[in-house]
């Protein structure tokens, strides 16, 4: 069985101050930082064999800092970029015209070809994910590799692994940090391939991270 852990990034300026990020980028917080440090702290013990992430800036740096504790190397990977949230971009929440919120709500209400101008559908995003999610499939044997990604990104991930559609309502909370486990296994009574172990798991962190969709 293939155990693949899956990290959110940790607390950004622009999560902090509810600006729009997708493919953009935007420095870790003090805060930030911390969080991925107990990342680490909670993974060092795991056998974490390969750790590989979204090349953004963000995860490269949650990832360079969770690696050093696991004594691992860090892959990068663009498949595991953000949503591309187009001409939103870098925009504050409470900037947006209506027009504006309207598109940016069509990619969390269901909106089967829900996209900002200039941007990724939900369906572009999950086929993407999958792809660095199966890669780790051609590690070598008793390999337990960490991907770290993005909310969006991972949150599609999971669910479409559940076996919702790609675009479905988003209703998994995945918080600055938080950890998720999938595994790819043969199960009398799971359906054989990926399975969700966990999710969102912020027992480690010492305070709750943010997330920039809530209000």
């Amino acid at each position: 069985m293939l155990q693949v852990y899956l990290v959110r990034h940790g607390e950004t300026l622009w999560n902090a101050a509810r600006r729009i990020q997708g493919q953009s980028d935007s420095a870790l917080t003090a805060k930030g930082e911390q969080q991925a440090r107990q990342v680490g702290e909670r993974m060092k013990h795991l056998g974490i064999t390969h750790v590989i992430a979204s090349d953004l800036g963000r995860t490269k740096r949650t990832a360079e800092i969770i690696a050093d504790a696991c004594g691992c190397a860090v892959t990068l990977d663009k498949r595991l970029r953000e949503l591309n949230m187009g001409v939103l971009e870098q925009r504050p929440l409470d900037s947006l015209t209506p027009e504006e919120e309207s598109w940016r709500t069509t990619l969390i209400d269901g909106t089967e070809n829900g996209r900002i101008p200039n941007g990724e559908s939900m369906t572009e995003l999950a086929a993407r994910m999958h792809e660095a999610l199966n890669a780790c499939l051609n590690l070598p044997a008793g390999s337990r590799p960490l991907l770290v990604s993005h909310g969006m990104a991972l949150g599609v991930l999971v669910s479409t692994l559940l076996g919702l559609p790609a675009w479905a309502e988003r209703r998994l909370r995945l918080r600055n940090c938080s950890i998720s486990r999938v595994d790819y296994q043969k199960s009398a009574w799971l359906a054989a391939g990926w399975v969700v172990e966990t999710a969102g798991d912020v027992s480690h962190l010492d305070a709750p991270a943010l997330d920039e969709l809530q209000r």
